[in-house]
C-alpha cells in the first residue's frame, strides 16, 4: 500500500513540476489566477479543519455547513483543472464529494487518495512559493 501512495506523491510532483515549468511561460495574470486559487485550497482546509473540531467537540453534524464544505471543494476543483492542475483538483473533487455525502466514503479508500487537510494545505503552500519565488 505504500508503495502506492510513493508513486502517486511522485506522478504528482512530476505533474506539478511541469505545470510550474508551464507557468513560468504563462503570463503574469495566468500566475495570479494560479495563486488565488491555491489560497482559496489553503482557506478551504481551514474551514474544514473548524467544521471537524466543531463535530468533534459537539458530535452534531450540520447538514448546511456539509453543503457549504461540498460546494466549496467542487468549486476548487473546477478552477483547479481550468488552471491544468488536475491532481490537485481531483483531490478537492473527492472532497467535494466525501462532504456531500460523508457515509458514502471509507477511511482506506481515503487514506489513499491522500486527501488529508494538512498535505493539501502543504501542497498549496508548496506551489505558492514556488510561483512567487519564479515571479
Amino acid at each position: 500500500m505504500a508503495i502506492l501512495t510513493d508513486i502517486s506523491l511522485w506522478e504528482l510532483f512530476r505533474h506539478l513540476g511541469q505545470w510550474l515549468t508551464n507557468l513560468k511561460r504563462a503570463g503574469s495574470e495566468r500566475q495570479l489566477q494560479s495563486i488565488a486559487s491555491l489560497r482559496a485550497v489553503v482557506i478551504a482546509a481551514r474551514h474544514t479543519q473548524t467544521y471537524v473540531r466543531q463535530l468533534r467537540d459537539t458530535a452534531r453534524q450540520d447538514h448546511r455547513e456539509e453543503a457549504r464544505l461540498s460546494t466549496m471543494w467542487t468549486e476548487l476543483s473546477f478552477r483547479l483543472t481550468d488552471l491544468k492542475l488536475t491532481r490537485l483538483a481531483k483531490r478537492c473533487d473527492i472532497k467535494g464529494r466525501y462532504w456531500a455525502d460523508p457515509a458514502r466514503f471509507d477511511d482506506d479508500f481515503l487514506e489513499k487518495a491522500d486527501v488529508g487537510l494538512e498535505r493539501m494545505e502543504q501542497l498549496a503552500r508548496q506551489l505558492i512559493t514556488r510561483i512567487e519565488s519564479a515571479s
